[in-house]
């Protein structure tokens, strides 16, 4: 299993970012799907979860929206309004069942991406 994240990169404060995570290797339209983020010497912390049909799903910040195109295994997280906090690593990750929220939110992950790096500017 495979899960690559691109659409990193360095944006002024204010400014928007689109992160994609592509992933090969399972039944993408079994699994959940989320994006975590890490910030320096931190944990990593849920950002978004949205479940396989896309119909229900958990943001941490309404300036995130999480999407996925089960066509293209593929899913995104549009990242508006960003802030210098913001920066941190980011990283896709499959959960093990359909939906976000059976057994607890951001638990039984069980693929990761590498990470893309997200830093904001002033």
């Amino acid at each position: 299993v495979v899960l690559v994240e691109s659409g990193g990169g360095l944006v002024q404060e204010g400014g928007s970012l689109r992160l994609s995570c592509t992933v090969s290797g399972l039944t993408f339209g079994e699994h959940a799907m989320a994006w975590f983020r890490q910030f320096p010497g931190k944990e990593r912390e849920g950002v978004s979860c949205l479940s396989w049909s896309g119909g229900s799903g958990h943001e941490l910040d309404s300036r995130f929206r999480i999407s996925r195109d089960n066509n293209k295994n593929t899913v995104y997280l549009q990242m508006n309004s960003l802030k210098p906090e913001d920066t941190a690593m980011y990283y896709c990750a499959a959960r093990n069942v359909r939906g976000c929220y059976s057994g607890g939110l951001w638990s039984d992950f069980g693929y990761w991406g590498q990470g893309t790096q997200v830093t904001v500017v002033a």
